[in-house]
C-alpha cells in the first residue's frame, strides 16, 4: 500500500512541474505565429458617408391605401420609396404596383418601374414599362402614365398600345376613369387609333 502512495505522489509531482511547462510552450507558440499588431493604425472600416446616406433616407416595400367617395379602393405599393431632395412632398417610388378595385367590380392593376408621388396633390406619374391589366380582359403598354391617388383615374398623355377582347388597338393617347352617371370604368383611345379587329371567336 505504501508504495502505491508512493508511486501517486511522484505522480502527481511530476505533474505539477510538466503542466506548467506545458502551458508556456503553448504561450509562446501563439505569441510566435500571431500577426504583429500597430497600435497606430486605424481599424478598417467601410467607406461609408454619413451625410449622403441620411439624404437619402427611405423605406422599403411602403404602401399607400385608400377610398374614394364612390366606394372605390385604390393601393399603392413599392419596392423601396424615397423623398427627393429639396422637394420631401415628392416620393421617388421604384417597383411600383397599384391597384384601384372598383364599387362595381372591376379590378385595374398598374405596374411600372418607377413612380414620382406628389403627397400635396395626390398625384402619382409612373413611367419606365407602364402597364396596365384589367379584370375586364384588356392589357394596355404604355411609356408614362399620370394617376390620382384619391380617384379612378390614369391618362397617358403619349403611345398607347392595347390587347383586349375586340382586339389590337394602337391609339396616341387613353384615359381611364370612373363614369359617374353609370359608376362603370371607361377606357377610352383617342389620337389616330388603330384597331385590328380579332373577335374572341376568331380562329387562328
Amino acid at each position: 500500500m505504501a508504495r502505491a502512495d508512493n508511486t501517486y505522489s511522484r505522480v502527481v509531482a511530476w505533474m505539477k512541474i510538466i503542466l506548467p511547462l506545458a502551458a508556456l510552450g503553448l504561450l509562446s507558440t501563439v505569441f510566435m505565429i500571431s500577426r504583429t499588431v500597430d497600435p497606430t493604425q486605424s481599424i478598417p472600416i467601410s467607406q461609408i458617408d454619413i451625410e449622403q446616406r441620411a439624404q437619402d433616407m427611405g423605406a422599403t416595400r411602403p404602401s399607400f391605401a385608400g377610398v374614394t367617395k364612390q366606394g372605390d379602393e385604390i393601393r399603392f405599393a413599392a419596392d423601396s420609396a424615397r423623398p427627393e431632395r429639396g422637394a420631401p412632398e415628392i416620393l421617388l417610388a421604384e417597383g411600383v404596383h397599384a391597384r384601384m378595385a372598383l364599387a362595381a367590380g372591376t379590378v385595374v392593376d398598374i405596374t411600372s418601374s418607377r413612380a414620382n408621388m406628389n403627397q400635396n396633390d395626390l398625384t402619382a406619374t409612373l413611367d419606365g414599362e407602364v402597364q396596365i391589366t384589367t379584370s375586364s380582359g384588356y392589357v394596355v403598354d404604355t411609356d408614362r402614365l399620370t394617376t390620382r391617388l384619391d380617384a379612378i383615374y390614369a391618362e397617358s398623355p403619349g403611345q398607347v398600345t392595347a390587347v383586349g377582347s375586340i382586339g389590337h388597338i394602337d391609339a396616341g393617347r387613353m384615359l381611364l376613369r370612373n363614369n359617374s352617371a353609370s359608376n362603370e370604368p371607361e377606357l377610352l383611345f383617342t389620337g389616330g387609333v388603330k384597331l385590328i379587329y380579332r373577335p374572341d371567336n376568331a380562329k387562328e
